[in-house]
């Protein structure tokens, strides 16, 4: 008897291990345990948020990953984009029951493209062709004289970050694609015009403070994403208009006073969480100058803000050690106050611009080389994991409900490690 128990063991086992290589995201949505929680309840206190630890192994958030990954693969529509669906249908979480958009689409692609699938390889690889095919006929389709690049109106996203917001992502999209795209793939030609398409008209809509036109509920978002989009463009080498990118940083950079602590909301529906994120990530980059080049010099900051005498000592002009110093000050201060509970809980509980915000802070630290940006990510990434739908996806509890948007930017939350090169990239001097 104890022989065959042995044999019956150790064929089930074989078994096993032979149907887990071929279809493992199957097999680990049904081994992943899921202790569901209540994003609302969790954020107003109804349900302690101390047992986030046990969801912070690496199995847990790779478990995760995959599990979503499958979902949104299953999403796609036939067009090759996916969709957030009507502002005036926020409860309609079918994927398939809503139109395709650009600014969801390019989302997903880029959770796609962080997650290791290419145009030659990767497991979504064939999903991320047909996404990239429907960028670029919508970048290619566009008029010429609109700021926008779809004639979709009123989307969950537009309505809520702004009405440009397709542009923006699109171009980000199209950046990030750039950096897996072979020099000598002839699709290349054809990405770089449609992301120079991309940067005229983000340019274009840009507003004198340097904020984005057509500014929605969390217009303060839109903008930052803005800023970002410039950011990359001109490192992937697009045709940037450097004033403007200057601008639309020092827009994002002024809605935070890291003396005072105050934060402009005026542009962030009154929520604290949406400005100060996309201050700290815009000012990630000059902070990391000032602490490379300080610490150069054997005068590391020590935790007090950097005065401008600081720096003019070190060599710079009394303008540039006044910017930078400032830059520095708001980074510092605003990336503690984007990551502070109260802060965190933007609305009340989770829609995708806190998502959004989420990913802004810890994209901004890991930009800036703060090698805090670790403890952001071993909270958040259990919080994300804990308030995941048991059938894969995230989907949010208010304004930005959409699953397929909310999903895309948790996968890029979660995997942002496979990324910080390409991030530290873009905040080197």
């Amino acid at each position: 008897m104890k022989t065959l128990a042995i044999i019956i063991t150790s064929v089930s086992t074989l078994i096993f291990i032979s149907l887990y290589s071929i279809f493992p995201n199957r097999f680990a949505s049904r081994l992943v345990e899921k202790e569901q929680g209540c994003v609302f309840n969790s954020m107003m206190g109804l349900e302690t948020t101390e047992d986030y630890a046990k969801f912070k192994t690496p199995e847990k958030v790779v478990q995760s990953i995959d599990h979503a990954l499958g979902w949104m693969a299953e999403a796609q529509q036939q067009n090759g984009g996916w969709g957030a669906g009507s502002h005036y249908k926020q409860m309609e979480m079918d994927p398939h029951a809503v139109a395709a958009d650009p600014a969801t689409t390019s989302m997903v692609g880029m959770a796609l493209l962080r997650n290791g699938s290419t145009l030659e390889k990767g497991q979504y690889s064939a999903q991320l062709k047909k996404a990239v095919e429907y960028i670029l006929k919508e970048v290619e389709n566009a008029s010429p004289n609109s700021l926008n690049i779809t004639s979709l109106q009123n989307t969950q996203i537009q309505t809520k970050l702004g009405q440009n917001i397709d542009v923006v992502l699109a171009s980000q999209f199209l950046t990030n694609l750039l950096e897996k795209v072979p020099a000598n793939d002839p699709l290349r030609k054809r990405i770089n015009e449609a992301l120079n398409v991309c940067v005229v008209k983000i340019q274009n809509g840009q507003m004198a403070d340097g904020s984005t036109q057509g500014a929605g509920w969390a217009g303060v978002l839109q903008s930052s994403l803005a800023s970002n989009a410039l950011v990359a463009a001109e490192h992937a080498g697009a045709k940037v208009d450097v004033k403007k990118l200057e601008k639309a940083r020092d827009y994002q950079k002024a809605n935070f006073d890291a003396e005072t602590g105050s934060v402009n909301t005026d542009k962030g529906a009154g929520i604290v969480l949406y400005s100060v994120s996309g201050s700290a990530r815009a000012a990630a980059k000059e902070a990391r100058e000032v602490e490379e080049q300080m610490t150069k010099a054997s005068r590391a900051p020590k935790g007090e803000p950097v005065q401008a005498k600081d720096l003019e000592d070190l060599g710079y002009s009394k303008d540039d050690a006044m910017k930078k110093a400032a830059a520095y000050n708001v980074y510092q201060s605003a990336k503690q106050t984007a990551q502070r509970e109260d802060v965190m809980s933007g609305f009340g509980n989770n829609g995708g611009e806190e998502f959004l915000s989420f990913l802004q802070t810890g994209e901004g630290m890991v930009i800036a080389k703060d090698n805090s940006w670790k403890n952001w990510y071993d909270d958040i990434s259990g919080k994300m994991v804990r308030i995941q739908n048991q059938d894969g996806s995230w989907n949010g509890h208010h304004c930005i409900t959409s699953p397929v948007f909310c999903t895309a930017t948790c996968l890029l939350i979660l995997s942002i490690e496979n990324d910080l090169q390409n991030l530290q990239k873009m905040g080197g001097s």
